[in-house]
């Protein structure tokens, strides 16, 4: 009778164990998931040139892949279903660009590109990827369908990276010790304009209608503000401290920049040019994102190892989430459902649910991460 009973209390047990572990599954797993979609978050780790692979429905890293040393510039090509990034080659022969496919454990590609390749920007089509070659003075476009490149075109001195403007007609180099920003026209490389702005510039973003540039140069720490129309400096915005990173609101209204040394976010009317407001954002604010709706904007900040929420509309910062150490990179998943956050120091990835603003767990990764780009497959 007791072995009887003993036995009903295992079942029930393992009855209630599996109703628990299909509960908390489905709490974790994002509701934009279908049956059989996998949502990965691929982590470049500048410490041991790898790319950790995280599982966010089963929060574990399932893959750790050789990429080269100081893996950094990641971006997704969603045509292609393809993660790819730059590394600078250890023999010495220069730098090149890496794809990883969407579920793959290793990389089918290396282009080489010369050295100290930066970020990969993709055309809206995905059929060409651009990248700045800092140490050969060169901007370089790739067939990322034949992975070879297609058009090299000669820049000023340490071109910093390349963008391309909203209508992905102009390709955008600031060039670090030119202190110019160079314009080319994305299609036939030929080149536009030359035009000096702040010293030692080294990020650009432009307007969603094409018409301005904001040139980021922390050396100077100043922003200068480009006419993409007339090809002309319009003003230098004199900050108080070196600008970091530049976040567009996406109708273009604003331009959120951080500044650590400050404290501070720096608000830029794009429409006046001029810094509109400051806000006190925690210890050392560095790199943001923005939600879609653009209500909610989200600060890393590494010297107090927190990210700040912030209703960016109100100006009202919520209380932080403590994550691991010296957080730097801030992404939000394709789902929206997550913040993924790189943690530096204590090697791993913050994994946040945004609709509670919580801390969902922490997922150990490579030596130093970088940087974080996130797919739905």
């Amino acid at each position: 009778m007791k072995r009887t009973k003993y036995l009903r209390l295992v079942a029930l047990v393992g009855v209630l164990a599996v109703i628990a572990g299909w509960e908390i599954t489905r709490e974790y797993r994002p509701p934009i998931l279908k049956p059989g979609a996998r949502l990965y978050a691929y982590v470049a780790n500048a410490g041991d040139g790898t790319v950790s692979v995280v599982d966010l429905v089963a929060l574990k890293t399932i893959a750790t892949i050789p990429v080269g040393p100081t893996p950094s510039g990641l971006r997704v090509l969603a045509p292609r279903k393809e993660i790819w990034g730059v590394s600078n080659s250890s023999s010495g022969e220069g730098g090149y660009v890496w794809a990883i496919p969407a579920g793959a454990a290793s990389v089918s590609s290396r282009i080489p590109v010369g050295p100290l390749p930066s970020a990969v920007e993709f055309s809206a089509d995905g059929r060409n990827a651009f990248i700045a070659s800092s140490g050969s003075n060169q901007v370089v476009r790739i067939d990322t369908a034949a992975k070879q490149v297609s058009a090299r075109a000669h820049t000023g001195s340490r071109p910093w990276l390349a963008r391309l403007s909203p209508n992905g007609r102009l390709l955008l180099v600031p060039n670090h010790d030119d202190s110019t920003l160079q314009i080319f026209d994305a299609q036939t490389f030929a080149p536009i304009a030359t035009i000096p702005v702040a010293e030692h510039p080294e990020d650009v973003v432009a307007l969603p209608d094409n018409s301005l540039a904001f040139v980021a140069a922390p050396d100077a720490k100043k922003i200068s503000v480009v006419d993409l129309k007339r090809n002309v400096l319009l003003s230098n915005l004199q900050l108080g401290g070196a600008p970091h990173a530049m976040i567009l609101k996406p109708d273009g209204g604003e331009l959120y920049v951080t500044v650590p040394d400050l404290h501070e976010i720096e608000i830029i009317n794009t429409w006046t040019h001029e810094i509109a407001e400051s806000m006190l954002v925690g210890l050392s604010p560095e790199s943001g994102v923005l939600t879609a709706n653009a209500e909610s904007f989200y600060v890393s900040d590494p010297a107090a190892g927190r990210v700040l929420p912030i209703a960016i509309g109100e100006r009202h910062l919520s209380l932080p989430i403590t994550v691991g150490s010296d957080p730097v990179t801030c992404r939000l998943d394709p789902s929206g459902e997550f913040l993924l956050v790189a943690n530096q120091d204590s090697n791993d990835l913050a994994v946040i649910r945004l609709r509670t603003s919580s801390l969902l767990t922490m997922v150990p990764v490579g030596s130093h991460p970088t940087d974080i780009v996130s797919l739905l497959f």
